[in-house]
């Protein structure tokens, strides 16, 4: 669903996941960089050099490795353990790795990703969507800037900073940039 500031952890964020056929939502903490990481993929922006998850999924593409799907299997003092699946089309093998790093990657291959039902039912959110200020939401959250901050810019110069932002590995400004012109596409239509 996206990703916002954790409240609980300073320096953190929060993964939020949902369910794809059902409203029960998950919030797993996870580091800066894999948060920037998840952005990039879910707001679809390009990083001038690839990043550890882009090239994982280059080098995976090189040798026929697929990541089949992702799974989260345990929760275990606040620490979710996910495993990735991943097949050469002959086997399938089974790696254990952070769950940060294993969305990140299931993003890149477009796999599944799966969470045990008892692990749901555990750790779901009670509030409503709308309670949660994410990136991927196309709105002004916590982790982007103010969209009124370019409301006072013309398209070119937006379409500028966007450039900048990405060439300077801003991923943060650049979704912002990204929702003020959004947001103006759907004003004109």
């Amino acid at each position: 669903m996206g990703i916002s500031y954790s409240q609980t952890q300073s320096g953190a964020y929060a993964l939020l996941l949902i369910e794809e056929d059902g409203e029960r939502r998950i919030p797993i903490i996870i580091g800066g960089f894999e948060a920037q990481a998840i952005v990039i993929k879910l707001e679809n922006l390009e990083p001038p050099r690839p990043l550890t998850h882009d090239l994982i999924k280059k080098m995976a593409d090189q040798f026929n490795i697929k990541v089949v799907e992702v799974m989260i299997y345990k929760l275990e003092e606040g620490v979710f353990y996910s495993k990735m699946v991943c097949s050469n089309g002959d086997k399938e093998h089974s790696i254990d790795s952070r769950t940060s790093d294993a969305v990140a990657i299931a993003l890149r291959f477009g796999c599944p990703i799966y969470i045990d039902n008892d692990i749901l039912e555990k750790a779901q959110l009670t509030n409503t969507p709308s309670d949660v200020d994410l990136v991927s939401s196309g709105e002004s959250g916590p982790l982007n800037e103010p969209s009124s901050k370019y409301s006072s810019l013309n398209n070119d110069e937006l379409y500028k900073l966007i450039d900048d932002a990405v060439k300077t590995e801003d991923y943060e400004r650049a979704a912002s940039i990204r929702d003020e012109i959004e947001k103006r596409k759907k004003k004109n239509e």
